[in-house]
């Protein structure tokens, strides 16, 4: 029978089946792991630093990530392994990018089928897990999220409460760590990495495979980064000249560096991906004959800054970079003139930041709105204005110039903003 409220009224339940569902959102691993550095990155945990990595547990490969932010406790780390809990507050007017209470859950259990936090807060050492293999193992009918405390009770000496006991037995017999100390281990190497002391560590195994049952991750070809196999970003063009337009694909696409490099417009905290730092890109700093535009529709009571610039690494990769509350929702999207065959606006990168605008819940997009439409047909407008007024200038200066675009293989000493 259903539970019910005090009521009488049958409460609606949550099917073990929805992890899977609900992590198909994201189409791709790297959105995954964005809603994971997206949690570290927000102001109420405050991390400084947040650690990527491959490792192996029990003979099992596994994903590691790691934060030196506040850690949580147990009604903390239940929101976070429960739907829909986003009350995170502003701090300082820095805005959480987490809107939803979902991101968590739809990226760890887009990675892999299983999942436990380990977390170190000033009061006390919290473990959670969150696995699908673990409650198909038990039958579960609802989602249950086994979550155990440590408390200290001498040096070195660490107790559980009774309420408790039954959720470390279910972890230790459902997870690759098998003992309590293997558990304690793991929190000791959160305070070991870093001088803050606190901070959260997630393992994620049964990593999701392909059709063929081969990984969706590359860690060979790059011993300091983690990328996506050709053959799989290969299929995001299915056109007949395939080899001639892969190059064209942005590294962002199939490296996990480059993804994270551009994945804060301006970065607040510094990610490691396999023991290397991460070096920010600061797009609107790399552009050519850059320009600083506006947008000021009717809703809003401020103009909102768009820069726009050619990109100087390479033309085939353009289109206007769309960031909200700091985070990248859209990349190379191609607006206007770029949408047409006829070569206008190719190699034109455009910047903006629309707070004003609502992402879908996976972050990969924004909700298809009047707002949202009309955005998008502004945009198109003012690039198509901007690249016109480049071209026109430069035909003006030297009638037999080539095109900008055809110039920005290497770095031009008549680049400059206007």
């Amino acid at each position: 029978m259903a539970a019910q409220t005090s009521r009488g009224v049958p409460l609606s339940t949550l099917s073990p089946k929805f992890l899977h569902t609900n992590s198909t959102s994201h189409t791709g691993p790297f959105s995954a792991i964005a809603e994971l550095i997206d949690n570290a990155y927000d102001p109420d945990v405050s991390a400084k630093q947040f650690w990527i990595d491959k490792t192996v547990v029990n003979g099992q490969e596994c994903l590691s990530f790691m934060d030196n932010g506040y850690g949580l406790d147990h009604d903390t780390m239940h929101k976070m392994l429960s739907f829909g809990y986003s009350d995170k507050p502003a701090v300082n007017g820095v805005q959480p990018i987490g809107i939803y209470g979902n991101g968590f859950k739809s990226g760890s259990m887009r990675l892999g089928k299983d999942a436990i936090v380990f977390s170190k807060s000033k009061s006390v050492l919290c473990v959670g897990m969150l696995s699908q293999t673990y409650l198909q193992e038990i039958n579960a009918q609802q989602i249950s999220v086994p979550i155990v405390c440590f408390e200290q009770r001498e040096t070195n000496k660490f107790s559980v409460r009774e309420e408790h006991k039954t959720s470390l037995q279910d972890i230790l017999h459902h997870s690759p760590f098998k003992t309590r100390e293997d558990l304690l281990l793991e929190i000791d190497a959160i305070s070991s990495s870093n001088t803050g002391k606190t901070g959260t560590r997630i393992i994620i195994w049964n990593l999701r495979r392909t059709s063929t049952g081969t990984s969706e991750f590359d860690f060979e070809k790059d011993r300091y980064d983690i990328k996506i196999p050709s053959y799989l970003y290969e299929t995001l063009n299915d056109k007949p000249q395939q080899a001639r337009f892969t190059s064209y694909i942005p590294e962002s696409v199939y490296s996990l560096r480059a993804y994270c490099s551009i994945l804060y417009l301006k970065p607040r905290m510094q990610i490691i991906i396999r023991g290397v730092k991460v070096k920010s890109q600061l797009i609107t700093k790399s552009l050519a004959f850059v320009h600083k535009d506006s947008y000021k529709p009717n809703f809003l009571n401020k103009p909102i800054r768009i820069t726009f610039g050619y990109n100087t690494k390479s033309k085939d990769q353009y289109g206007v970079m769309m960031y909200h509350k700091n985070r990248l929702i859209k990349a190379y999207e191609r607006v206007g003139c770029q949408l047409r065959a006829d070569r206008k606006g190719v190699g034109v990168i455009g910047v903006i930041e629309c707070n004003f605008l609502d992402p879908t819940h996976n972050k990969q997009s924004f909700n298809e709105t009047d707002k949202y439409r009309r955005t998008m047909n502004s945009l198109g407008t003012k690039l198509e204005d901007y690249w016109q007024e480049i071209r026109y200038k430069r035909s003006r200066e030297n009638p037999n110039s080539l095109p900008v675009e055809d110039t920005m293989s290497v770095h031009s000493a008549d680049w400059r903003v206007f």
